[in-house]
């Protein structure tokens, strides 16, 4: 079947998660040298507690879970400030778009296929996104997990996008950053892409992505 749709990923794949502690690094001369391994720190715990909270059924929404994972990160460099955690949040809100998005979002529009969100992201944490970006236009919806009450990778969050748009897991590709995300959106049955910028291993996981990409210029030439 042909391609009717894709659906991204937010966080990481659209959207650049490095950005608010590589913009206030340039501002706060504490960060400068540490900005990377903080920016790091932060996404690898943020998805961590996403999994624990998951697997032990004490969900809160993502935007809890990013602060949480900040506040872990902050510790782990000696950096006791709570103003400066709130600064960091207020950028994360309104993390920018990789470079390439508006133009491949365009070129998915102008070749008939749909173009979605399906993320972790809480609500409001979304609409700020898409919002800072410039992006809200070249998307047909974007679906929060959040009214579920569960985190990606479990198989009922990838339900969600036949429910809200109506296309068939075969006829829908979807795009992700995160190998896991790759791994559980191909058990569901999308067509998978990985967009492997860090140029990782393929997790090792039953499950594998159709293709894997250095970024997401090539994704409509993919559908």
């Amino acid at each position: 079947m042909s391609i009717q749709l894709c659906v991204f990923d937010a966080y990481g794949t659209l959207f650049d998660v490095d950005a608010a502690a590589r913009e206030l690094a340039l501002e706060e001369p504490r960060l400068s040298e540490i900005w990377p391994r903080l920016a790091a720190d932060w996404r690898r715990k943020q998805l961590e507690y996403s999994w624990l909270r998951e697997v032990m059924g004490d969900y809160v929404d993502f935007w809890q879970l990013t602060r949480d994972g900040l506040d872990w990160a902050m510790e782990a460099q000696s950096l006791d400030d709570p103003d400066l955690a709130d600064r960091l949040m207020a950028l994360y809100r309104e993390l920018p778009a990789y470079p390439e998005v508006p133009e491949m979002l365009d070129a998915l529009h102008h070749r008939g296929i749909g173009r979605a969100i399906l993320s972790n992201g809480a609500p409001e944490m979304l609409d700020a996104a898409v919002h800072a970006a410039g992006v809200g236009h070249l998307l047909d919806e974007v679906i929060s997990i959040h009214a579920l009450g569960h985190y990606k990778p479990r198989g009922t969050v990838y339900e969600l996008i036949a429910q809200k748009m109506g296309v068939a897991p075969e006829q829908t590709c979807f795009v992700s950053s995160n190998g896991w995300d790759a791994a559980g959106a191909a058990k569901a049955g999308f067509r998978v892409l990985w967009v492997n910028r860090a140029g990782l291993p393929v997790d090792r996981l039953p499950y594998k992505p159709a293709s894997v990409l250095k970024d997401l210029r090539a994704v409509p030439d993919w559908v």
